[in-house]
């Protein structure tokens, strides 16, 4: 009978120790650590143009404190590491883009679980060299039929499929190999110019070569879209409902300002609404808030 009431005793505190460290807040009880984000790519990545700029990321990167990684981060709660920069190509991925800014490849490792990136369009200067290339065609033509289409389309064309494709593959494969465990998207380019041979008010360019300054864009996507698939990375279409706010649209519908009346100091690249705007397209394609 006496051993009876020693087990009971010794049951009744046994239960109370594990109800005891049930309550106590540990390791189970924990908050989980935030999702390890890192966003990559260029000056559409990084914001480049809308104020202000990121206190830590490099000057010359014209990073913003307000690009679409960095909205994302925010609404989610994750840690973010943006290494985005301004002008980076994809050879940026493996090497300095500049003084004082490492690889961007050596942002990621195991322990990343999301990451973003545009990248291609400074790839062979095609972005600033096509518009630049247009800009002086038209003028030398005053602005009659389609001579940027004429003089670069075929050069333009075997560009993106001959060496900004490739560049693409490579690029993407790396970050896969990198961060192994992590989700890897890509975003494409929303639309600069509209899809039809017009005037464009702020970009002195030919309205003959309008349709052919779209088509240089719609084929980089392309390639964009297929560097994806290849490679198993999360295509985020941020170009689809970009449509009918090119920078030939006014203030407050466009998301990509123009080379002249621009509104912000990097023409040509996303404002404040269009990286609020890719944010949410982002958000919406991986599920995020």
């Amino acid at each position: 009978m006496r051993f009876t009431n020693v087990a009971t005793a010794i049951g009744a505190l046994a239960a109370s120790a594990v109800l005891a460290v049930g309550l106590t807040p540990g390791v189970a009880d924990a908050s989980p650590d935030p999702v390890k984000y890192v966003n990559l790519g260029d000056s559409y990545s990084a914001g480049s143009g809308v104020l202000p700029l990121a206190a830590d990321a490099s000057l010359g990167c014209a990073q913003s404190a307000h690009n679409y990684a960095k909205i994302i981060s925010r609404a989610n709660g994750f840690d973010l590491t943006d290494v985005s920069c301004g002008g980076a190509t994809t050879d940026d991925f493996f090497s300095s883009q500049q003084s004082g800014v490492k690889p961007q490849l050596d942002a990621l490792d195991e322990s990343v679980d999301l990451v973003t990136f545009s990248i291609g369009g400074n790839d062979e200067d095609l972005f600033g060299g096509t518009v630049m290339n247009c800009v002086v065609a038209g003028i030398s033509t005053a602005m009659h039929g389609a001579p940027c289409e004429a003089k670069y389309a075929k050069s333009v064309a075997k560009t993106i499929r001959g060496t900004t494709y490739p560049n693409l593959v490579k690029a993407m494969a790396a970050v896969r190999a990198k961060a192994p465990n992590a989700r890897v998207a890509a975003l494409n380019y929303p639309w600069i110019a509209p899809d039809r041979n017009a005037p464009c008010n702020g970009m002195p360019i030919s309205a003959g070569d309008g349709k052919f300054t779209h088509r240089v864009q719609a084929e980089l996507n392309d390639a964009i879209a297929r560097a994806a698939k290849k490679t198993g990375v999360t295509l985020v279409d941020v170009a689809t409902p970009s449509t009918g706010h090119d920078a030939c649209k006014p203030i407050g519908v466009r998301w990509i300002e123009p080379l002249l009346t621009t509104v912000q100091f990097v023409p040509v690249h996303p404002n404040a609404l269009g990286e609020r705007r890719m944010a949410a397209v982002t958000a919406k394609a991986l599920d995020l808030k």
